[in-house]
């Protein structure tokens, strides 16, 4: 070793940084070092607590006689492991270590790469074909959001405008707080790709809230077909948005004269239920991806 000079010791090193960045194992390698890392800043939580892995199992066995299940339980050996080495604990050891060291679950989850916070984002980039109910799930309840906290009082209500000329006082509140508040006790609801029940009325693709204290055809009276009550129903194979009529112990789904959908009908209560009535809409005007024809839209010759 003492014969190679330092410029070959450098020539040497260059070459291994090189096979480093050409190596097809380096995204491994890297997601290793992550994972490393992972257990790291576990330890390091550990230590900062002023707590001993004894006193992380003594915790752990507490949950387990809560749960009853004895995957929550996380011994000595097991936790040294994970702070030294690259292992991935189960969602049960996550679990309590979430529950002892006082920490999100979401927070250790993205320790692993995993980052809950995407989940929303990357469900609305894979739209479902089939209608289906739409949780609104929010993670982080500590987060906050801008949310109007005064209207003008000046602005006209009755013409169209834009909601930032509307709002004059815009402030940070908490999501949990919002969603305490549970203003119009509603579910949403997600119309599939390939329901056309409603359409044009309503589009596939879009999004509807739904009082789920109405689980009962209202016998209102209607002009117009705006006006015409909606509902959200529940089928054995899934769900659909529309018109409602009942006739004896039969449910009839009624779509849209211009959806080209045939008249369906099922037994009330048996094969189809009422999930609520539609309240709100969130829908798009122009189909996602629609292709641009660069032709300005002209009004007819008159002859």
């Amino acid at each position: 070793m003492s014969s190679i000079s330092a410029l070959q010791l450098i020539r040497i090193t260059d070459i291994a940084v090189d096979l480093w960045y050409s190596c097809p194992f380096q995204n491994n390698l890297a997601e290793t070092k992550s994972i490393l890392r992972a257990g790291e800043q576990l330890k390091e939580l550990r230590l900062r607590l002023g707590m001993t892995t004894r006193d992380v199992a003594d915790l752990s066995q507490k949950i387990v006689d809560s749960e009853g299940n004895e995957e929550f339980h996380i011994s000595n050996a097991w936790l040294t492991e994970i702070e030294n080495s690259e292992s991935i604990p189960s969602i049960y050891k996550l679990y309590s270590l979430s529950v002892v060291y006082h920490v999100k679950f979401g927070d250790l989850l993205q320790l692993f790469g995993v980052d809950v916070q995407r989940i929303n984002k990357l469900q609305i980039e894979m739209p479902l074909p089939q209608t289906h109910l739409t949780p609104v799930e929010v993670f982080d309840q500590t987060g906050t959001v801008t949310f109007p906290i005064r209207f003008d009082q000046g602005f006209d209500r009755g013409k169209t405008n834009l909601l930032s000329r509307m709002v004059e006082v815009w402030g940070e509140v908490p999501i949990g707080v919002i969603q305490h508040l549970d203003v119009r006790h509603s579910m949403y609801g997600y119309i599939g790709l390939e329901d056309r029940t409603l359409y044009p009325l309503l589009r596939p693709g879009s999004f509807v809230q739904i009082d789920a204290s109405i689980k009962k055809i209202l016998p209102l009276k209607w002009q117009t077909e705006y006006e015409r009550p909606i509902y959200f129903v529940e089928l054995r194979d899934g769900y659909v948005c529309s018109w409602c009529e009942l006739q004896g112990s039969q449910l009839i789904l009624v779509p849209h004269p211009s959806s080209g959908c045939a008249i369906r009908q099922f037994k009330y209560e048996t094969e189809a239920e009422i999930v609520g009535r539609v309240t709100g809409l969130a829908m798009r005007i122009v189909v996602p991806n629609e292709p641009a024809t660069g032709e300005t839209a002209r009004l007819p010759k008159r002859p």
